[in-house]
């Protein structure tokens, strides 16, 4: 794929122009039928507009940033290797998703492994590679210097890949708990402020020579963009004194300084129209303001945004199956449920989604207006994406648009009641509007959730079949 160098003021028509499109295309091609009725979209301009304001916004700094993207928030192979071709990293947090960001291009030094629970046979593998690690406590600081030495017996300080620590700032926490990873009993990292927790910190640069990385990730949605920045503050300030000691201690001067900081990602999105809100340029602006010294060029940077890029460029398209009255409101069994909209469905207040109605020639809907349920197709009754929502009334064949679902949607989804992964088409659209679909991954046949089950296929085909003829 090309690589991903669109300026901003390129990106033609509008957002809001180039989605009304794309459903009007989809429908008119066949893209959502009966048997494909749930389908994600990715506008691929769109994206290499967003990762062009996020390298812009950080332009201003003399020190060498590494913007990983997070691919858990879009963990498709064609979607990771768009960012791959421009010259990002790719921030992983699982074997599977270290095994995406390498098929999709990504050479192992521009790769970030994160995750509170690596085993030891993962923390190999990545050393192995020369993937970027940061531990998550100091038991894996203990488990990755036993590797280095297992890896490399002679030299193990000189074959380390960037190693570091992540931090917990304990700064507090946003507007949803769940989302929040510097609170004071947050799961991940080791704790700065608890008794004791910065000088074990500091003890654990002068042990391992080869630590060079402070690992600082605030929170994500519901985060104010000032907590997220205090949060970095600390860590630098934590970075600070530690190369300090280094250099006026000779006893400490074999032990380990910090050299880079990966600030995490977790930059909240707008969710409420189409503007994108905060801006990457917004962000570094409060950063550059609270911590001017991470600038300067004397450490390193890795940032971590995942749903900051994807979410506000893609979108869900589902079939409504039926439309029925219930007490004083219409209720519009779709079928974009829990499966690909899990955390709306059980965290409706949290993760609140804008709905448009479109009819089945991909048209907005026009006239009357009625209170509505959406409802999804999972088999349990609290499967709803939306409740008491005024929409043009809805009617068997007519679409259901569930905007800025580009991050964490339809590409982790739940497989409750085994329904199938859906497709995912990317998009571009040219000035004049017309409109080029890309398959970026198909939809799950009957046959692989059988077989994910650890059931055979043919067996399975062979019974429906003596059933229907029955």
């Amino acid at each position: 794929m090309p690589e991903l160098r669109l300026p901003a003021h390129q990106l033609s028509p509008s957002a809001t122009a180039r989605k009304a499109a794309a459903v009007r295309a989809a429908a008119v091609e066949g893209l959502i039928t009966e048997d494909s009725p749930v389908v994600g979209f990715i506008d691929l301009d769109a994206i290499a507009v967003s990762q062009a304001e996020l390298k812009q916004a950080f332009a201003f700094t003399s020190a060498p940033v590494l913007h990983a993207f997070a691919a858990k928030a879009a963990s498709l192979v064609p979607v990771l290797r768009l960012f791959a071709d421009a010259g990002m990293g790719c921030e992983v947090a699982s074997p599977g998703e270290l095994a995406q960001a390498l098929a999709a291009g990504f050479p192992p030094e521009r790769v970030v492994l994160d995750s509170p629970a690596k085993t030891p046979s993962e923390l190999r593998e990545a050393l192995r590679l020369g993937v970027a690690v940061n531990a998550d406590n100091f038991t894996e600081l203990e488990r990755i210097d036993r590797l280095l030495r297992e890896l490399h017996p002679l030299d193990a300080h000189d074959h380390a890949p960037a190693l570091g620590l992540r931090i917990n700032p304990q700064v507090g926490a946003g507007t949803i708990e769940a989302m929040s990873t510097a609170s004071a009993r947050s799961k991940f990292g080791v704790p700065l402020r608890d008794r004791g927790g910065r000088e074990a910190i500091i003890a654990a640069f002068d042990r391992y020579p080869w630590l060079t990385r402070l690992h600082v990730h605030v929170g994500s949605q519901g985060c104010p963009l000032e907590l997220i920045a205090a949060g970095i503050r600390s860590v630098y300030e934590l970075a600070e004194e530690i190369n300090a000691r280094a250099a006026a201690d000779p006893e400490r001067r074999r032990g380990g300084r910090v050299t880079s900081i990966d600030i995490g990602g977790g930059l909240p999105v707008n969710f409420d129209d189409d503007r994108v809100s905060p801006t990457f340029a917004e962000y570094a602006e409060v950063l550059r303001d609270a911590v001017p010294g991470l600038f300067d060029g004397r450490y390193g940077l890795v940032t971590e945004f995942g749903r900051s890029l994807s979410a506000k460029n893609g979108f869900t398209l589902a079939r409504v199956e039926y439309a029925k009255q219930v007490a004083d409101r219409r209720i519009a069994l779709t079928h974009a449920g829990a499966q690909v909209a899990t955390r709306t469905v059980f965290m409706p207040e949290s993760w609140p989604l804008r709905l448009s109605a479109y009819s089945s020639d991909g048209w907005p809907k026009l006239g009357p207006v009625c209170t509505h349920d959406v409802a999804g197709p999972c088999c349990f009754a609290g499967d709803l994406v939306a409740t008491g929502r005024d929409l043009e009334v809805l009617d068997t064949g007519d679409l259901i648009l569930l905007h800025d679902t580009g991050g964490y949607f339809f590409t982790a989804p739940w497989a409750y009641n085994s329904l199938p992964r859906p497709d995912v088409y990317g998009f571009r659209v040219d000035a004049d509007g017309n409109v080029r679909f890309t398959l970026m991954r198909r939809r799950q046949t009957l046959d692989e959730i059988v077989a994910e089950a650890g059931g055979d296929p043919a067996s399975a085909n062979s019974r429906t079949s003596e059933h229907s003829l029955g």
